[in-house]
């Protein structure tokens, strides 16, 4: 019973603990017992006024930065920035199969006491360490600060809700009353990046009383967004969003063929996968739209000749207005023109079964507050309305 309780306790725990927000820190070390470096996220200031300012950090006993540590008797705390995830999973060991030498993800310089120091990192302590002990599986090293490294250039990468975040700036209200009214009406709600300029000014526009932060992305970014908590709601395709994530459908959108106007298959009303074997392709990279437009090509029998990939819309857009291949698309700007002038046409893509889906996503186990409610109905009002749905949809010829 005992035992069950234990368990219960400490599985509560790391789930609390999940929602307690922490900077992401690469700890590294360098010396007579060599270089190692781990991914932490158990770090805190002890005091800034003893005879150095000093520090805490947590190492699991596994490690072997841990070993390391106490016998170089030296270690740097590099606090990531909001765009250096890769440093921190290379670290967290989960590019493993990719890289030998986890020091070669990045550019690194050395510090005063031999640590080595993210060249680029936000801010970087150099400690000497001035006691270890250890609790539970982890090591608590407790370092006195030598020298620090600050950037004063970007934001802390986040990690919180066992997802990745950033830190964004909040500015507090003049009085209680208004507090309070602040956040019955505020909302951060991500939108897919395609997408996001067809429906969402017409939704904040509908909204002029609530306070909306916008994300825009692509489809891990949004889904890490709504696991983290960043956002509460998400606009995004109903493609790998994880049994955690609950998806209110809101338009089925149909893959089309973009091409330009001068192109010999212009003139045909719908378009085979098959008539674009031999053709080259600007695919649209971003996730999931580079699998998906792939794999309805693939499903159809016909491997496609990607000639470019490209993250940016508007740039596959221009590209195909030039004449360098075509493009699968599901969106429809209302013009059939590049930003540069250049006329494309947009034709259906047939023999194909697999739709786009749009869907409202929030996290299964998060009750939507009032603005988040009102948001919903106001998504559900425009779509169902086909306004919004207008947007993303209509054929540009």
């Amino acid at each position: 019973m005992t035992a069950r309780t234990d368990q219960s306790l400490r599985d509560r725990f790391l789930s609390g603990m999940s929602n307690a927000a922490c900077t992401v820190n690469v700890v590294t070390t360098d010396g007579t017992a060599g270089r190692a470096g781990v991914t932490v996220s158990a770090m805190a200031s002890v005091s800034a006024d003893s005879d150095k300012p000093t520090l805490l950090v947590c190492v699991h006993e596994k490690s072997p930065a841990a070993a390391k540590i106490m016998e170089n008797g030296v270690f740097c705390v590099n606090v990531l920035r909001d765009d250096q995830t890769y440093i921190s999973d290379t670290f967290a060991g989960r590019f493993n199969h990719e890289i030998g030498d986890k020091f070669d993800c990045t550019d690194w310089v050395t510090c005063e006491t031999g640590a080595p120091r993210i060249k680029d990192v936000l801010v970087a302590f150099d400690c000497r360490l001035q006691s270890g002990e250890r609790v539970g599986t982890h090591h608590i090293f407790l370092g006195e600060v030598n020298d620090l490294h600050l950037s004063n250039n970007g934001s802390p990468l986040i990690y919180a809700n066992r997802a990745y975040g950033s830190s964004n700036r909040i500015d507090g209200a003049k009085t209680l009353g208004a507090a309070r009214s602040m956040e019955a009406s505020k909302l951060t709600v991500g939108c897919f990046q395609t997408f996001a300029p067809f429906v969402m000014p017409r939704l904040l526009g509908a909204l002029p009383d609530f306070d909306i932060r916008l994300i825009e992305g692509d489809h891990r970014r949004l889904r890490e967004s709504l696991a983290s908590g960043e956002c509460e709601l998400a606009l995004v395709y109903d493609l790998d969003l994880g049994d955690d994530m609950a998806a209110e459908p809101l338009v089925e959108l149909e893959p089309y063929v973009l091409l330009p106007q001068a192109h010999p298959l212009a003139h045909l009303h719908e378009i085979a996968p098959h008539e674009l074997a031999e053709e080259p392709m600007i695919l649209l990279d971003i996730d999931p739209s580079r699998d998906y437009f792939v794999g309805l090509m693939q499903a159809a029998g016909v491997t496609p000749m990607i000639r470019h990939r490209i993250s940016s819309f508007e740039m596959v857009r221009g590209m195909v207005g030039h004449g360098l291949g075509y493009s699968l698309l599901v969106t429809r700007p209302a013009v059939g023109m590049t930003y540069d002038g250049m006329p494309v046409v947009a034709r259906p893509l047939t023999g194909v079964s697999k739709r786009s889906n749009v869907v409202l996503a929030y996290r299964k186990d998060r009750n939507l507050s009032p603005a988040a409610k009102g948001f919903a109905s106001k998504c559900h009002a425009l779509f169902g309305a086909n306004t919004a749905t207008a947007a993303v949809t209509r054929k540009a010829s």
